[in-house]
């Protein structure tokens, strides 16, 4: 009965992570332009139909293969999927729950490079990623990783997973370029397509965030379910409230980008820590993160790297920042309980290595993918949009002249037959 409650909780757990990729394909299209809405929900499809099917070849083998080492496990290859990995569970329901972590990782470099990147060049990057990202995950989370074993705590993935994949983007964004017309004299902003629909993007991202936080206790037992859940949802409640309030001091608005990208800054800075310290360190880490974003994003501005959905400043400054206060505010061994470094120079060493590997993978990719002359879209292809010159569609449709003409002759109709006499 245990077993299956077990297998029961993490199933649906990771379903509510997997869920996680309607708020990614969502929240991006709200962010772009409308000429680019398909493009990046087209390139989210991507992570999800190629990233699962990498996981379960080589992902998985080298997250958690039984024959393995410090640096990367050597065997399960090819969805073989040796059972015990977790004692209390089947490998399939492990093989599921972590291929949504692994698909998440590779979806945060979709919004820094979306509305120019060529869409194969894109498939190929998920390929490279979800591999380098399964590498990373060994060194923390299998037994044998050389990070997991000098105590490392990163209990969700704010490094494992975050910092990954904002470094990969912060890259990404940089190799690929801005888009056109994107900086002259300073900065020009692009109107965003549809921000009600970023935020039930942003709804539905931190919805799937308990699953994420929570699901990974991997026991239904597990006493310290509930009191994730409540870190997870203070710290985005105060990474959101703290970015409002710091937008509206430094730019006259209350800037509902800075709203849904200081929430999403607070889901990603507890991700590490939501199991080690208690409410008010939570708030405060969420707080602190919704405030490192607005700056991050002007930061990014100041250097031109043109990142559409500032995926970066959420996901690389804040996952760097959450594994951080791990070694300060975690109950067991942080600093400001224990007064020792040694928890905050191993947070700080892993948070860096792994940082450097996502960054260091995607920019070795996609700078080979350059210099063939096959990461960017034609210049026409830019200025038409991706939607209809790559995938033959359009997002919005909106009525034409010769449509438009149409429906007000049916309207005339319509109006003359209710006038007209009838006969007999």
């Amino acid at each position: 009965m245990a077993a299956a409650i077990n297998t029961v909780w993490v199933i649906f757990a990771g379903t509510l992570v997997f869920f996680m990729e309607g708020g990614f394909a969502l929240l991006e299209a709200g962010l772009v332009q409308a000429k680019n809405t398909l493009s990046i929900v087209m390139k989210v499809m991507a992570d999800v139909t190629v990233g699962s099917l990498v996981f379960g070849i080589v992902g998985f083998a080298f997250l958690f293969g039984p024959s393995s080492n410090r640096w990367i496990g050597l065997s399960d290859f090819f969805f073989h999927l040796s059972p015990g990995i977790v004692p209390h569970l089947p490998t399939p329901v492990v093989w599921f729950f972590e291929m949504a972590f692994a698909v998440a990782a590779v979806s945060i470099v979709s919004g820094a490079v979306s509305e120019r990147m060529r869409f194969p060049a894109y498939l190929v990057y998920v390929v490279i990623g979800v591999s380098a990202y399964s590498i990373s995950a060994h060194w923390v989370w299998s037994p044998d990783g050389w990070l997991h074993r000098l105590g490392m705590i990163d209990f969700a993935g704010s490094s494992v997973v975050h910092a990954f994949g904002g470094f990969s983007a912060l890259a990404a964004a940089a190799l690929v370029g801005p888009r056109a017309g994107r900086f002259g004299t300073k900065p020009v902003p692009f109107r965003p397509s549809n921000l009600p629909l970023a935020f039930v993007g942003t709804f539905i991202l931190w919805f799937g965030w308990f699953g994420f936080n929570a699901g990974s206790t991997l026991s239904a037992f597990s006493p310290l379910i509930g009191s994730i859940a409540l870190n997870t949802m203070v710290a985005a409640a105060a990474g959101g409230l703290s970015a409002m309030l710091l937008a509206r001091v430094t730019s006259g608005n209350y800037d509902p980008t800075m709203a849904i990208n200081g929430s999403l800054s607070g889901l990603v800075a507890i991700t590490a820590g939501c199991a080690s310290v208690v409410a008010w360190g939570a708030v405060a880490i969420g707080a602190t993160a919704g405030l490192l974003v607005v700056v991050g994003v002007a930061a990014m501005e100041r250097i031109r790297v043109d990142d559409p959905v500032g995926a970066a400043p959420v996901h690389a400054l804040n996952g760097v920042f959450g594994t951080i206060a791990v070694g300060l505010l975690a109950v067991r061994g942080g600093f400001v309980y224990t007064g020792s470094l040694h928890l905050l120079g191993v947070q700080t060493l892993g948070t860096l290595s792994i940082s450097l590997w996502g960054a260091l993978v995607t920019g070795c990719a996609l700078a080979v993918m350059r210099w063939l002359g096959v990461l960017r879209v034609s210049a026409s292809d830019e200025q038409e949009g991706l939607d209809i010159r790559v995938h033959g569609h359009r997002a919005y449709h909106r009525d034409e002249l010769a449509g438009g003409t149409r429906r007000v002759a049916w309207e005339s109709r319509n109006r003359a037959e209710k006038t007209a006499p009838r006969e007999g």
